[in-house]
């Protein structure tokens, strides 16, 4: 019965019905029908659910209607782990209260200009979107005032605790008043997430969608066993195959993300890479021309992904299968939005990908399928197929044809048949394809020219070197603990070993310690949030009085430093550099 439900049975305003019906929506999605009414009641919620399941409008539309526009101070506060997502999810407030007057909202997030942000919080606001590293930051200055605010949503509760935010969320709860609501929105429940719950929330009502109504209903998934030299061939041959408009390709690293760029490019297809390396200016460039089609396929990784909100891609691709079956869902959830259908494809190579497909399976309780490359004989009837539907649209359009009946005239009087003229025309449209199909003649299952031997040889050496260049490195672990004269991140490795030992990290200085009054976790919430590396894979941290150290994966040095020196942490400036000792 949910599902009949209208948004005008849900208790919400003329204003936000009016901007709905302008936004395209026509009905509630099962989270919007079970959180709207809880959160106008003024009840704490615990809200289980995925990206692209319309959890923004879930908490968004409640916000909106309760924030008394009299009062022009913050009412409400939304915390996101990226800058990507605070500013989604403020572009749908804005959205929102397209009809509310007198209604203000901002975003504050780290890589902004903070004064420009200070300027908006001193005009005024309602509602607050932001990163809780930059959020601290505003509190530290006192810029951002709490004292007002009813409400506090949590959005990706679970990505924010990855990244070392706990501490930081804490001390923010702790700056509101007591009387307030608050919600959590997260993709699982782990322990710290119903820690957190217990502590600050009072009676929660839990609002959970179930996997499978999220993730698979609209995506159909398929895998190919592929061996890794044939995986551009084969995306290539995929993409044309299917004519997609837009399609996203996953890579586990940002080196990956860049050679199947460049890859894509050199073959003809409209690509664009999107991950840490890049500035925020430059992100935003990236995903507006893919919003706007000026490009057909974004590459990207996990981290740079957070945030993207495209609701008419049609295939998601996992060129590497995903670190862990959580990230799977996030990808595939990409595609199928918004009612629509959606196909998501992963790329298989040996048996250790065919176990994390399986493992897939179990974890999303739905199958995915093995399919059979589109041979070359596919492909060329796709190109015949395609050639006949454009020739009869133009020939069925009433345009001016004088000059092409006098170009036909022609070659009729030189003593060519229509026949001859026919063939002619579609030798010009298809030739280089054929071409093409004949020079790359061999089939994906077996390898390249030279034989099943040959492909193995080239599969095993490559698989080999991309699983080596993918380190997790370590894992965060147990609380602080203080030892000597530094307080050191106790943040050990799965294998046990220190990672300030492990030949792939490298250990940076930073000029700030405990007399800045710094933490491990500001330490690794600045370098996750700003640089777009996983919090999992920092390593040891030691704080000093006047200085500290942490421990970075090598492959990120250059990048850490050139970003954070731009950067501060707890609103101070702050300089990396290669430790010299």
């Amino acid at each position: 019965m949910e599902n009949e439900l209208l948004f005008s049975d849900l208790g919400i305003s003329e204003e936000i019905l009016s901007a709905v019906e302008d936004m395209g929506y026509t009905q509630p999605s099962p989270i919007q029908t079970q959180t709207i009414p809880l959160l106008l009641e003024g009840n704490d919620v615990i809200g289980q659910a995925q990206t692209g399941t319309g959890k923004t409008a879930a908490f968004g539309i409640p916000i909106i209607d309760l924030v008394d526009t009299s009062i022009n101070k913050p009412q409400a506060i939304i915390l996101c782990p990226t800058r990507e997502l605070a500013v989604q999810v403020e572009g749908e407030i804005v959205k929102l209260s397209k009809y509310k007057k007198r209604l203000a909202s901002t975003c504050i997030y780290g890589g902004d200009p903070i004064d420009r942000q200070i300027k908006a919080l001193r005009k005024g606001v309602q509602i607050v979107v932001g990163t809780p590293g930059r959020v601290m930051d505003h509190l530290d200055r006192g810029t951002l005032d709490l004292s007002n605010v009813s409400m506090i949503v949590l959005d990706e509760a679970d990505e924010m605790l990855d990244m070392g935010f706990r501490e930081d969320i804490e001390t923010i709860l702790k700056s509101m008043p007591e009387e307030r609501q608050t919600v959590f929105f997260s993709a699982t429940m782990p322990k710290p997430i119903l820690d957190l719950t217990r502590k600050y929330q009072t009676d929660p009502k839990i609002v959970k969608v179930l996997r499978k109504e999220l993730t698979v209903e609209n995506i159909t998934q398929v895998y190919y066993e592929v061996k890794t030299p044939l995986k551009m061939d084969l995306v290539t041959r995929l993409i044309n195959v299917h004519q997609f408009t837009l399609s996203l390709i996953f890579c586990n690293t940002k080196r990956a993300t860049d050679q199947v760029t460049e890859e894509l490019i050199a073959r003809g297809i409209q690509a664009e890479a999107l991950h840490g390396d890049l500035s925020q200016a430059q992100r935003t460039k990236v995903m507006n021309k893919f919003r706007k089609g000026h490009c057909s396929v974004l590459v990207a990784t996990d981290v740079a992904a957070r945030g993207i909100d495209v609701d008419n891609v049609e295939a998601v691709f996992n060129y590497d299968l995903p670190l862990d079956e959580e990230n799977y869902v996030h990808r595939i959830g990409r595609t199928g939005r918004a009612g629509k259908f959606g196909t998501a494809i992963n790329f298989v190579t040996g048996r250790r990908d065919l176990g994390k497909i399986r493992d897939l399976e179990k974890f999303i309780k739905t199958s995915i399928n093995k399919l059979s490359p589109p041979s070359s004989a596919d492909l060329l009837e796709m190109k015949q197929d395609q050639l006949v539907k454009d020739v009869t649209r133009k020939v069925s359009q009433e345009d001016d044809n004088t000059i092409f009946e006098a170009t036909i005239g022609k070659m009729l009087a030189d003593g060519l048949t229509l026949e001859q003229v026919a063939m002619g025309l579609i030798k010009l449209q298809m030739g280089p394809a054929v071409k093409e199909l004949n020079e790359l003649n061999f089939d994906l299952d077996m390898g390249r020219p030279g034989g099943r031997d040959e492909g193995r040889r080239r599969e095993g050496r490559d698989f080999r070197s991309e699983r080596g260049s993918y380190d997790r490195g370590g894992d965060r672990g147990g609380s602080d603990r203080r030892g000597g004269k530094s307080d050191r991140g106790a943040r050990p490795r799965k294998d046990g070993k220190d990672s300030a030992k492990d030949a792939n990290m490298a250990r940076l200085f930073l000029n700030l310690g405990k007399k800045d009054h710094i933490r491990p976790n500001d330490i690794v919430g600045a370098i996750a949030g700003e640089t777009g590396v996983s919090g999992r894979s920092i390593g040891g941290i030691d704080i000093f009085e006047n200085f500290s150290f942490v421990d970075v994966p090598k492959k990120d040095v250059n990048h850490v430093i050139s970003v954070m020196n731009t950067n501060t942490i707890k609103g101070k400036a702050v300089n990396f550099e290669i430790s010299k000792g």
